[in-house]
């Protein structure tokens, strides 16, 4: 059997052994893989394994043996569901693994605009607290997360993870989702009243056609003027030209994102150099204990499959 690996280097960067998939059968690496490589590298693989790596129809159906696609990821887009429903070809996801992690990068986000760590950190270390007269210099102004209102976009497994921690911390939380659940410690409600309302909007539901650009101009001039928006989600639910729009005109306080519609960042990206915006690159889902979760997934869904079994599959 062999295995192709398109893109390693999107879940590890030589702290994780990615040769634990050799115990399936011939394993065949690449860091990463240019869309005109595809074809060629995919054509004798009995199954693939990749992040982002996009395997469309037309470069599938080059890969005559393949019978198996395991996603090292939750979301699918990449991946052209309905020709591999039709050749036969499993698909298999890996939901779930990053639900800790992303909600601790939702409240760091969260908490460095609320608390300033890193520019009381800056100021301290540039001699700022060495210069002043007072004991506690109050620099940059800081708030309390108690008592706010948190509003939700989104309330799968993530989602409720952040409810919790807001919970936790004495927050108060609405909730904007396309399905309801029974929990009695949230409220449930429109768009524009989560938007309205909420002192924190955070995004944690996945792109599709109905959430593509959710959050444009017309929904941050609904927001409260001290709002922060949050988006350890998907790019494409906000506009990032609205997003640098609003912020810029004092729509909104402030934002703070893990994500952007073209990754890696591009130079010409409307959302550099703005102050009151924080920017990660796409690492929420990536601490090194997340990301070995996630092989133990990948390698549980390849085992399934082989048993005959298959699990999280999504074909």
């Amino acid at each position: 059997m062999k295995i192709v690996i398109t893109d390693a280097m999107t879940v590890t960067q030589g702290d994780i052994d990615i040769n634990i998939f050799s115990k399936f059968g011939e394993l065949q690496v690449y860091q990463s893989t240019m869309p005109e490589e595809i074809s060629e590298r995919i054509k004798d693989a009995n199954i693939v394994l990749c992040n982002k790596t996009p395997l469309t129809e037309p470069v599938l159906k080059t890969a005559k043996e393949l019978k198996y696609i395991g996603l090292f990821a939750t979301g699918y887009n990449n991946i052209d569901i309905p020709y591999c429903q039709k050749a036969g070809i499993t698909v298999c996801n890996a939901g779930s693994y990053s639900t800790y992690a992303v909600a601790q990068h939702t409240f760091a986000l969260i908490l460095e605009h609320y608390t300033k760590v890193g520019k009381y950190n800056e100021f301290v270390q540039d001699g700022g607290w060495s210069a002043s007269p007072c004991f506690s210099p109050f620099v940059f102004a800081t708030d309390e997360l108690y008592e706010k209102t948190i509003g939700i976009i989104g309330y799968g497994y993530i989602g409720q993870k952040v409810a919790d921690i807001a919970l936790a911390f004495g927050m108060k939380v609405k909730i904007f989702t396309r399905t309801k659940i029974g929990d009695p410690r949230v409220e449930f409600v429109s768009f524009d009243e989560l938007l309205h309302d909420s002192d924190i909007i955070t995004v944690h539901c996945p792109l599709t056609p109905q959430t593509e650009n959710i959050m444009n101009y017309e929904s941050f001039c609904k927001c409260k003027p001290s709002a922060v928006y949050i988006n350890t989600a998907r790019g494409g639910v906000n506009n990032e030209n609205d997003l640098a729009r609003a912020l810029k005109e004092g729509k909104i306080a402030g934002a703070a994102i893990d994500v952007l519609s073209n990754e890696p960042m591009s130079k010409d990206c409307p959302l550099t150099g703005i102050e009151n915006l924080i920017i990660t690159p796409h690492v929420a889902w990536a601490p090194l204990s997340t990301r070995k979760r996630l092989m133990g997934i990948v390698e549980g869904n390849i085992q399934s499959f082989i048993n005959g079994k298959p699990i999280n599959v999504v074909s």
